[in-house]
């Protein structure tokens, strides 16, 4: 069954008549006619009675009318009772085709976006903004690891993932989005938890808890890359086993993270971190975020739209959001803690 054959049928049945139907569809009659006849073929159904000078009757009108014109049809039993019904799919395909086109412009569309609870701050305006500006796009959000965001990227499962620290992976593109502030943690009675950012140089001096490279090593890289005269210390486990050594060992040491938890809104107090430990950010020690979409193919339309909004609410990283990350992050710090 074609789309065309109901198309023929529903015109057919308005218009009374085959050679106005013909008319009004702008094809030859005989196109019309073998598309009926095709139809009724295909359902097993007599639709029409064809019959000359057999009263007509409008489907688009409840009045009976006489014309004096050409044979002309009218419905059947079998007629009248699929007449709605191809209406109906007629409509339903039109709702296809605008659908189709909407997600071809990039107004409507399911975008699966795999992110992270950090990036929830940004996400949510930028998916307003969307909201606001294409109401038929929407974006459902997949929170899963940064590896597997990037590998359901590749196999197509995600349309796009945000990333951090990543600078290049097989089978993706990056488009950059963001800078990051890095977390330094330090006991609170050391002399450079005085400082609201402290010397790198003089961190490196202390022994730094850091993960070993094959457990993340584009944040080992970052961080080694950025203090190439680091002193290695015990290694970071868990943030709260961290923090908790960090507060309780009578050796000085420190630690570095990507920032954890939402961002506090404009002017909301911060609860205070893990006791004994102060929050710190590097000056210049940033992480990159990126929007990873698929390398082999381009972004579709809905995606553009998305990236436009993300970019749009990104501002550039200043002490003010620094200031942001840090009180986030002393928030949930002292969440996990307590969870233990």
């Amino acid at each position: 069954m074609e789309l065309r054959q109901l198309e023929c049928f529903v015109t057919v049945a308005e218009e009374a008549g085959v050679a106005r139907a013909a008319e009004r569809l702008g094809r030859p009659p005989a196109s019309v006619g073998a598309a009926l006849a095709a139809l009724e073929r295909e359902l097993g159904l007599r639709l029409f009675d064809r019959r000359p000078g057999a009263p007509a009757v409008s489907a688009g009108s409840p009045s009976v009318e006489a014309r004096p014109a050409e044979p002309r049809v009218r419905l059947t039993a079998a007629g009248e009772r699929l007449l709605p019904e191809a209406r109906a799919a007629l409509v339903a395909a039109g709702r296809v085709r605008a659908t189709a086109a909407g997600i071809a412009a990039g107004t409507e569309g399911l975008v699966r976006l795999g992110t992270a609870r950090a990036f929830a701050d940004r996400v949510y305006r930028a998916v307003d903004r969307l909201a606001t500006r294409h109401r038929g796009l929407r974006v459902r959000l997949e929170r899963a690891p940064q590896e597997a965001r990037l590998a359901a990227v590749r196999s197509g499962t995600f349309d796009a993932a945000l990333v951090r620290t990543v600078r290049g992976a097989e089978g993706v593109l990056l488009h950059p989005l963001w800078a990051e502030p890095l977390i330094a943690a330090l006991p609170a009675g050391h002399p450079l938890a005085a400082e609201e950012h402290p010397d790198p140089a003089r961190l490196a001096r202390l022994p730094l808890r850091l993960a070993p490279r094959p457990a993340n090593p584009a944040f080992h890289d970052l961080v080694t890359g950025a203090l190439p005269s680091w002193t290695p210390g015990p290694p970071f486990t868990t943030l709260p086993e961290t923090l908790a050594a960090l507060a309780a060992d009578p050796e000085p040491s420190w630690t570095l993270f990507h920032p954890v938890g939402p961002p506090y809104p404009a002017g909301a107090p911060a609860r205070s971190g893990p006791r004994g430990v102060v929050f710190r950010t590097l000056p210049g020690l940033t992480t990159p975020v990126s929007l990873a979409v698929p390398a082999d193919r381009p972004p579709a339309p809905a995606v553009r739209a998305l990236l436009d909004a993300l970019l749009s609410v990104s501002e550039a990283s200043t002490a003010a959001s620094a200031r942001a990350a840090v009180a986030a992050t002393a928030s949930e710090a002292a969440r996990l803690c307590a969870r233990g």
